[in-house]
């Protein structure tokens, strides 16, 4: 087995990321029982086979490693062998095996290739390749437990998805749902459609020389690569939001009790007119369709979210917060709409409750189905969708508290407020539970 230099071999710049445990897994093994399995290179010392094992060697100072030296006819071969070494690799996320098959298959296409059934993916003589790996990515994925039609999605996953938005997704827990993933490639899946017709339309007009055309394709299609990319971040953020939604619903954790700390219900008595802080939170006791509620509010709050009543006063929301989400039950919703002054967006079904956002910009709606049931569940997902950490969020009801709850697990600033006195005490009584802290009346 030939022994070549570490510095020697070359790592090419499509390897997949390097997981830190793995190496040292092997560094360990190496270290006892020295590299019982070596590295694949070519004859030019480009790595075929083997990154961890090779990073392991350096880490163990180790100056040369053994190395399978084969001999292929072209890059494109190489690449073949490369990519079939990460495929039948288990640790591979669901996105990653999905660019690996649609590159492989781009490949063999390129490369006049086709499979004849009980094909070897290399026949070897003296070092030298005699036949190519003509195992199209679909048996190969059979092969390795997978069926045809998990393999179409992967196909469908690796071309739908724009390029930036498979950046945001790597190493993420999404990446590691196929379904989610579809999810997200098929959005925005006409704007990708116009993008395709214009860079076929672009490249017609560059070789015919027509300049005024070319220019034209090559707006639309920039045009429309950005619209499939702004529908794609948006589906993104709401299967994010989906998820952190439900992990958090999952949880339900109350530290006070993790803690050992039991308290009481709150026996704070509130009146009307009261103001209270609660940590980094407001709460109002009073009219919040009134001016002393409004007076409390911050100019710049990322987000309102509100329950219907029949006393609904609460047309200036929008002109406090970007997006303002409206919740209600079946029932005369479109009357609300088309009733109130704030500038309807969308609507979304979640489970039985219609969410209704209103914003002076401009929203796109999420185009994948959201499956989410409750009220509890709904506000978190409102919450991650359209807020970062330290936003303010307005809440001009107190209900069962959902709302401040959410913000203080998820780090967000909470101006809540309720006419009820017996709402806002049960709603402090909750979160002096959940935080083991208790609230200060101010003034």
């Amino acid at each position: 087995m030939p022994i070549v230099p570490i510095n020697q071999i070359l790592v090419g710049c499509n390897r997949r990321p390097i997981k830190g445990d793995k190496v040292n897994e092997l560094k360990e093994s190496i270290k006892a029982n020295g590299l019982l399995n070596p590295i694949t290179v070519d004859q030019k010392l480009n790595l075929i086979a083997g990154l961890h094992r090779l990073t392991a060697c350096k880490l163990l100072g180790l100056d040369a490693i053994a190395c399978n030296i084969v001999a292929y006819q072209g890059p494109d071969q190489a690449r073949l062998a490369e990519i079939d070494e990460n495929l039948i690799r288990n640790e591979l996320e669901p996105l990653e095996r999905s660019e690996l098959w649609l590159e492989r298959d781009r490949i063999l296409e390129r490369m006049g290739l086709r499979a004849k059934a009980g094909d070897n993916q290399h026949t070897l003589k003296g070092g030298e390749m005699i036949s190519l790996p003509q195992k199209r990515t679909v048996e190969l994925a059979k092969e390795a437990g997978y069926s045809e039609r998990t393999f179409q999605h992967g196909k469908q996953i690796a071309k739908g998805i724009h390029p930036d938005v498979k950046q945001m997704i790597k190493g993420t827990a999404i990446a590691e749902s196929p379904t989610v993933l579809l999810k997200i490639a098929r959005a925005g899946s006409q704007e990708r459609a116009v993008a395709e017709a214009a860079q076929q339309a672009l490249e017609l007009a560059q070789t015919q020389g027509d300049i005024q055309a070319a220019q034209k394709q090559a707006k639309l299609l920039t045009e429309a690569r950005n619209q499939q990319k702004d529908l794609q971040i948006l589906a993104y953020n709401s299967a994010l939001a989906e998820k952190e939604a439900k992990l958090l619903i999952k949880k339900n954790q109350r530290p006070s009790e993790e803690s050992g700390e039991k308290l009481a219900n709150s026996a704070i008595k509130v009146t009307v007119g009261e103001e209270l802080m609660l940590g980094r939170h407001l709460v109002y006791c009073g009219d919040t369709s009134k001016q002393d509620f409004m007076n409390l509010l911050p100019s710049d709050a990322a987000l309102a979210i509100a329950t219907f009543s029949s006393t609904w006063n609460h047309n200036y929301l929008v002109g406090e917060a970007r997006v303002v989400a409206v919740l209600r039950s079946q029932g005369q919703i479109y009357e609300f709409y088309r009733h109130n002054q704030m500038p309807f967006q969308y609507e979304l079904l979640l489970g039985n409750i219609y969410v209704g956002v209103f914003s002076h910009q401009s929203l796109s709606q999420p185009q994948t189905a959201i499956n989410l049931e409750g009220v509890e569940a709904i506000v978190n997902y409102l919450i991650n969708l359209y807020t970062s950490p330290n936003n303010f969020v307005i809440a001009p009801f107190m209900g069962n508290g959902e709302v401040l709850i959410a913000c203080e697990r998820m780090g967000r600033i909470c101006f809540i407020g309720d006419e009820q006195p017996e709402l806002i005490s049960r709603g402090i009584a909750r979160w002096e539970k959940w935080t083991g802290k208790r609230c200060q009346k101010i003034g």
